[in-house]
């Protein structure tokens, strides 16, 4: 269901601004330029006291559009597979986005400081809100639409919000929580329809001005939270700053990603995770990119493949799930429109699906690897040649090695840590912390390192292979095992569409390997039995005959979340009585 009938206001979004609004509190003091960016990043030269990326990076495109310096690349493309279709130009985003500003500052009594959960689906308003949260100083907090009522509560609780903004479907949820909620003062509803007790945003929206001027934030002032799982204790806050995000992915957008600003790139992500941050938002609109968005409410391979050979997307990013699910298609028999750059990352790719899709489509998959709370930290880069299994290498402004549990430095091939080695001062693109948590923040650092939780490898030239969690770690009669190779294995049985293996408890070993499985079309009414001792054979002559799972579930699917680290946690879980 649309929560915005695209089709019936479509001219709130395609007309033209009335005027274009440009005024001497929109121009840019001093501005910064992408090569200033970039310098940033290597750290050749200064963070500026302050930043805002509305200000000095969409207000700077919104020029660059005026005097022809960028090509007639809309700034946002969105579509929602049903006809309806909404192009915004940087200067269409920059006025509607002073709207948006105008509406969460008045209507909405909102203050600069004020935190702000977002749990939109992907709608062209997530985007308009972001933005909006920027040029007010507001604290934006995306959370996915799949968040249950005791989820939202406690996001709600622990970060003190003043206001909420979500779709129709999440107003039961909401409700049924508001009680216990004294801080929330404001619930604002993107629909077409209202609700009691809550703000119309479109309404609103409509009889706001153009006309706003954007706040001076500092570049260390708060931007965003992002809630971000462990296996122990509740999700912790990962607060990032101004330019944490707003300048510290200049490198990623144009190295990893690859992108000009000709480009449209179509980053296959929920908008309640940082992927959705870094790919749709941040990387891409620094480098003045188009920034393509399906409305897809669930993942649909078919419809993918049809928008690829529909649309113009020159880049695509998914997780290696999405990969995962594609190959199993005849990919040959398509043929995508202007596709050539085709990234992945938020779990570890496996080789076999890699090569898959390199002998099906023609390209490479280049492979990401990074965290919540310090970004991308390595990256198979385009013209940098892919060792297949691996993360690629490390990433400026990072220095990574791998270390042991004493903070030494390990020699390449031996398995530890994956670690950052901090310099005389803090990094501007870390997270500035875990809101009222500094314990669970002082836990990052061991000795001149920050830890990323995160097991792997380097080998002798410089490549970064992922080995596990470090808390997923299967430990079983004294062998650790990491989930992921297990995982890689049975992914090439003809039989296996998808698995996540997890620790599941064993009276004698302790904990021993399962797998959940998901089987393609031809097994599905194959003897489990025999299946299951053939899966296990196989595994066995893969890898190491001790990393076998000596379980195995076969499963319809698996938890609808992007990432393996989330599925394997929820399993796990469930596995050991958690949930």
């Amino acid at each position: 269901m649309l929560f915005f009938r695209y089709q019936s206001f479509r001219f709130i979004w395609l007309a033209k601004p009335t005027g274009r609004y440009l005024h001497k509190d929109h121009q840019l003091c001093a501005s910064l330029t992408l090569a200033d960016f970039e310098a940033i990043n290597r750290c050749e030269k200064s963070l500026p006291k302050k930043f805002n990326f509305a200000r000095d990076v969409l207000d700077q495109w919104s020029q660059k559009e005026k005097t022809g310096e960028r090509p007639s690349n809309p700034a946002l493309w969105w579509v929602n597979g049903k006809g309806d279709e909404v192009k915004w130009s940087f200067e269409e985003l920059g006025s509607f986005s002073r709207k948006a500003a105008n509406v969460l500052t008045k209507p909405c009594g909102l203050k600069r400081g004020d935190r702000v959960a977002v749990i939109l689906p992907r709608i062209p308003e997530w985007w308009l809100v972001n933005v909006a949260c920027m040029r007010t100083g507001l604290v934006f907090m995306p959370g996915t639409t799949q968040l249950t009522a005791k989820d939202i509560l406690y996001r709600l609780q622990a970060s003190k919000a003043k206001c909420v903004v979500v779709s129709e479907d999440v107003v039961p949820a909401v409700e049924s929580i508001m009680s216990e909620c004294p801080n929330l003062k404001t619930k604002l509803l993107v629909s077409s329809h209202s609700q009691d007790g809550w703000l119309n945003f479109q309404e609103l929206f409509q009889s706001a001005s153009s006309e706003h001027n954007c706040v001076e934030t500092g570049s260390q002032e708060p931007m965003a939270i992002y809630f971000t799982s462990g296996t122990t204790g509740s999700p912790k806050m990962a607060l990032h700053s101004q330019s944490s995000l707003g300048i510290g992915y200049t490198i990623c957008g144009r190295y990893w990603l690859n992108l000009k600003s000709s480009d449209i790139i179509w980053n296959v992500s929920d908008t309640g995770w940082i992927k959705a941050a870094i790919g749709s938002v941040f990387s891409s609109w620094l480098q003045g990119a188009c920034v393509f968005v399906h409305r897809m409410a669930q993942l649909d391979t078919d419809a993918l493949l049809d928008t690829l050979t529909t649309y113009p997307i020159t880049t695509l990013c998914a997780a290696p799930t999405v990969y995962r699910m594609l190959v199993q298609k005849d990919l040959k028999r398509y043929k995508f429109k202007k596709l050539q750059h085709c990234l992945t990352g938020g779990e570890p790719l496996n080789p076999e699906v890699l090569e898959q899709w390199k002998v099906q489509t023609g390209l490479e998959l280049y492979e990401g690897y990074g965290q919540t709370e310090v970004g991308i930290i390595c990256a198979n880069q385009k013209g940098q040649e892919i060792k297949p299994g691996s993360m690629g290498k490390g990433v400026l402004p990072y220095d990574v090695q791998i270390i042991d549990e004493n903070g030494n430095v390990l020699p390449p091939g031996k398995e530890g840590e994956i670690a950052l080695r901090l310099k005389s001062t803090r990094p501007f693109c870390f997270f500035s912390e875990y809101v009222d948590n500094p314990e669970k923040t002082a836990a990052t650092i061991r000795g001149d390192f920050y830890v990323t939780g995160d097991r792997g490898i380097m080998d002798s030239d410089g490549y970064f292979w992922f080995v596990s969690r470090a808390d997923d770690v299967i430990i079983s009669s004294g062998y650790r095992i990491g989930p992921f190779e297990v995982e890689s294995a049975l992914i090439e049985h003809p039989a296996v569409v998808e698995s996540a293996v997890v620790s599941s408890p064993d009276p004698i070993r302790g904990e021993v390997v399962k797998a959940f499985v998901v089987l393609s079309a031809p097994f599905k009414s194959s003897n489990p039995e025999k299946l299951t001792l053939e899966l296990q054979d196989h595994v066995k002559k893969t890898t190491a005959p001790y990393k076998y799972p000596r379980k195995v579930e076969f499963v319809p699917e698996l938890p609808k979340t992007v990432t393996g680290k989330i599925k394997r946690h929820v399993l796990r879980d469930h596995e050991w009585g958690r949930t």
